[in-house]
């Protein structure tokens, strides 16, 4: 362990009341969130933002600020999901595909190109 000059331990110098949970913004809402919830209760570790998320979208139908989905949608059907990362999108698209050999479009967040996944 680290000492102070005067010979006591560093670390006991650290406030106790450091508040280091994340938080979370929505300009269209108005609010802010910690992520304490999530964290403690759901306990989903480095998901919190993820979970929080989805359950903002599911509940208001837009997500928080900085936050863009990966959207996977179907040329012929009317099935479009929204993702927050790419590995559960790409894995819907080529399911989808799979399964009814239709054409899905992939586009990323940045919406630099969209993929064209089953042609």
């Amino acid at each position: 362990m680290d000492e102070t000059e005067d010979g006591s331990d560093s670390l006991a110098s650290l406030p106790d009341d450091i508040d280091d949970t994340p938080t979370v913004t929505c300009t269209r809402c108005d609010r802010s969130w910690d992520l304490t919830f999530e964290l403690d209760e759901l306990q989903v570790g480095n998901r919190a933002l993820e979970r929080f998320a989805l359950d903002h979208r599911r509940h208001t139908g837009h997500y928080p600020d900085a936050v863009t989905p990966w959207v996977v949608s179907c040329r012929q059907c009317p099935d479009e999901e929204r993702f927050l990362s790419e590995h559960p999108a790409r894995r819907w698209a080529q399911t989808h595909t799979r399964h009814t050999r239709h054409t899905v479009e992939l586009e990323s967040p940045t919406a630099e190109a969209v993929e064209r996944i089953g042609e």
